[in-house]
């Protein structure tokens, strides 16, 4: 078993609790995570999850499977790329999120989670996950089904925030999510557990096990040419391929 990151025991208090607090904190909060996102994202807008999926692989007349699809945010730039909504399904564990999702028409948004996915071998040519990462409870586990799900020669793209090597930058990162976004998500959102999912947010940052510990799950997940691409020195897109 692979943890994304240490037990966080200030917010609960054994790996069994975890992802029925992770999946409870988002549901409270589904309703307002668009709009606090829009401050969040540094920039990493519309347009660079585009980017990124198309840097990826992603191309017209794709079958995606976004995992951790939340509101939507990545499956709406997939649907944009190959041309069809309904070549497009999400999954994710909280159904407050799901029914608070923004997405095209035809896209299909199940309840499901990383470690079991509610789709046969073999069903899409392209995974996607969108800074969900940390919230899973095994790494391993979760990579293994990514590999299961995908066709023979099909493509993962993951997103997530990742700490910068200067200590300076992580004291300026640390200070803005952990200490500006959280007082902005209680001026914005209608609900207060907001504030306690940023500060969450960053301290799964900050205790995520390092890049070589993703890249080497995938690759003994049984994905080849694994590799990470680093954005503005905080995005990070972990790219692999399934063997043909």
């Amino acid at each position: 078993m692979q943890e994304p990151h240490p037990l966080l025991r200030g917010y609960y208090e054994t790996a069994a609790d975890r992802s029925a607090w992770v999946r409870d904190i988002f549901d409270r909060t589904a309703a307002d995570y668009d709009r606090v996102e829009r401050v969040l994202g540094l920039g990493s807008g519309s347009r660079y999850r585009r980017q990124a999926l198309r840097a990826a692989g992603l191309k017209l007349g794709m079958t995606v499977l976004d995992i951790g699809a939340g509101t939507g945010l990545v499956a709406r730039e997939a649907a944009t790329i190959v041309g069809d909504p309904r070549l497009v399904m999400g999954v994710d564990p909280s159904p407050g999120m799901v029914e608070h999702a923004k997405v095209p028409v035809g896209v299909r948004l199940v309840a499901g989670c990383a470690e079991a996915i509610p789709s046969p071998d073999a069903a899409v040519d392209f995974l996607s996950m969108g800074y969900a990462l940390r919230h899973i409870s095994d790494l391993n586990l979760a990579f293994v089904e990514f590999f299961r799900v995908l066709q023979p020669r099909g493509r993962l793209c993951l997103l997530e925030i990742t700490q910068p090597e200067r200590a300076v930058s992580r004291a300026l990162l640390k200070a803005y999510l952990r200490g500006f976004i959280p007082i902005v998500a209680t001026l914005v959102s209608r609900h207060r557990d907001m504030a306690q999912l940023m500060r969450y947010y960053w301290d799964t940052i900050a205790a995520c096990v390092p890049p070589a510990t993703i890249m080497k799950s995938l690759q003994t997940a049984g994905f080849i040419e694994v590799d990470r691409h680093v954005t503005l020195g905080v995005f990070s897109e972990y790219r692999a391929n399934k063997p043909g």
